[in-house]
């Protein structure tokens, strides 16, 4: 394409205001174009705390909830999540966390959701008192040198201590099951309680090793057991900010998974965390390989239509639309306990891809209409452009690449910012 100059000016504003139609494969007739400005953008909404709590189970439901509490600007939506934490734990044994939770909320509940020193008492009795039985269990099993009691002694002495809130002790306890482990499901069942303790401890470098373990078995993997490990891959990949590996792992996971990991991450979260990584580090043909035609991914994203749409609309070059979906998206993610630390770098990038992209192919573009499209001020956008220009992001031809690192702003005229002709004269 050698310039826009050709084109009908009405098609020409749409392509600047909301992205350009038809750069690969993407539509481009007039009754798309017509689609594509009726159709509404989703607007903002506050968190259903109720539902997205019901998405997991066990302890990570109660620490996500803590982890909304404390990262919400919303009292409302504070005091509903502590609440709902505070219920959680009375039908479990951690009085530990039980007591941190009492103390968030601070009287605002009123009495029946204050300390209740009884059920902690009554809890830790209970907990000394099965403590001293598994010991003594153990201890037997040692005596008889029987290999499997053994083994389900440390299995038990770990679910012990997770219940109890003690996770360095439970992932020691589950860790000693390995050398009593005699079938590959022993040593899945070892790798798997290992995961799990090293997603709740954060220690992700724990995550890759045992899914390796687990891989590495001599029997063939279940696909349920396949889709946790990719889960945990990727959860993994996705803190070391490797989002290309964490993208891969996330998009290879099978439908086998259903609700069958909610300890640990829930369909949707498979859908948002492989969705955005994937935008944030896949090029153009990746993003259309390996997300839009993957079948099995379509299915997580239909769970999250939102996500499902910015990914469309980032593909069709519709970047107005994509980067509005993606600022409604922006609050509720900063309230996930995986993916908070990661939203604006991910956003960075898919801003910059966005960007990369638009320019692509034009020889010139109108300032304005761009910076309109991107939510930004011209001079705002030109930083941008500059930065990727600089990095290399953005290639020009010939030798113009050698000069523009001295010569940027001098060779922006008005509102046009021209590439190839413009930078060579």
């Amino acid at each position: 394409m050698d310039g826009e100059d050709d084109a009908p000016k009405s098609l020409m504003e749409e392509m600047y205001a909301n992205g350009i139609e038809g750069v690969d494969d993407a539509p481009s007739s007039s009754t798309s174009t017509t689609i594509r400005k009726n159709r509404p953008i989703i607007s903002g909404e506050q968190l259903d705390i109720e539902a997205y709590a019901a998405l997991y189970s066990g302890r990570t439901k109660i620490v996500r909830l803590i982890f909304l509490a404390d990262h919400c600007d919303n009292s409302g939506m504070q005091l509903e999540a502590l609440r709902m934490a505070y219920d959680e734990l009375k039908k479990g044994e951690n009085t530990q966390l039980f007591r941190e939770v009492v103390q968030k909320i601070d009287g605002r509940l009123g009495p029946n959701y204050s300390m209740d020193a009884t059920w902690c008492a009554m809890v830790d009795r209970k907990a000394d008192q099965r403590k001293d039985k598994l010991e003594s269990e153990l201890n037997a099993y040692r005596t008889n040198l029987i290999k499997e009691s053994i083994r389900m002694g440390y299995n038990d002495f770990g679910d012990f201590y997770y219940a109890h809130g003690a996770l360095g002790d439970a992932f020691k306890s589950y860790v000693r099951t390995r050398d009593y482990c005699t079938t590959s499901k022993h040593i899945i069942q070892m790798c798997l309680s290992a995961i799990l303790v090293s997603i709740e401890m954060g220690q992700f470098a724990h995550v890759t090793s045992y899914v390796s373990k687990a891989e590495q078995t001599p029997e063939a993997l279940d696909p349920p057991t396949i889709a946790k490990l990719r889960c945990a891959a990727g959860l993994a990949h996705l803190e070391a900010k490797k989002y290309k590996l964490a993208a891969r792992k996330f998009l290879e996971v099978g439908p086998e998974l259903g609700n069958s990991y909610s300890e640990v991450i829930a369909p949707q979260d498979v859908a948002t965390y492989g969705g955005l990584c994937a935008l944030a580090s896949f090029d153009r043909t990746e993003l259309k390989n390996k997300v839009i035609d993957n079948i099995n991914f379509r299915n997580f994203l239909e769970l999250v239509p939102e996500v499902r749409e910015l990914i469309n609309d980032f593909y069709s070059s519709h970047y107005a639309s994509c980067l509005e979906y993606l600022g409604n998206l922006k609050s509720n993610l900063m309230l996930d306990i995986h993916i908070h630390d990661h939203v604006e770098t991910l956003y960075d990038q898919i801003r910059s891809k966005a960007l990369i992209q638009y320019t692509h192919p034009f020889v010139s573009v109108d300032m304005r209409m761009m910076a309109d499209a991107f939510k930004t001020s011209v001079a705002g956008l030109e930083k941008e452009l500059e930065s990727l220009i600089t990095d290399n992001q953005i290639q020009l031809d010939g030798e113009v690449e050698s000069i523009l690192v001295y010569t940027l702003v001098p060779w922006s005229e008005g509102s046009q910012f021209k590439w190839k002709w413009a930078f060579a004269n």
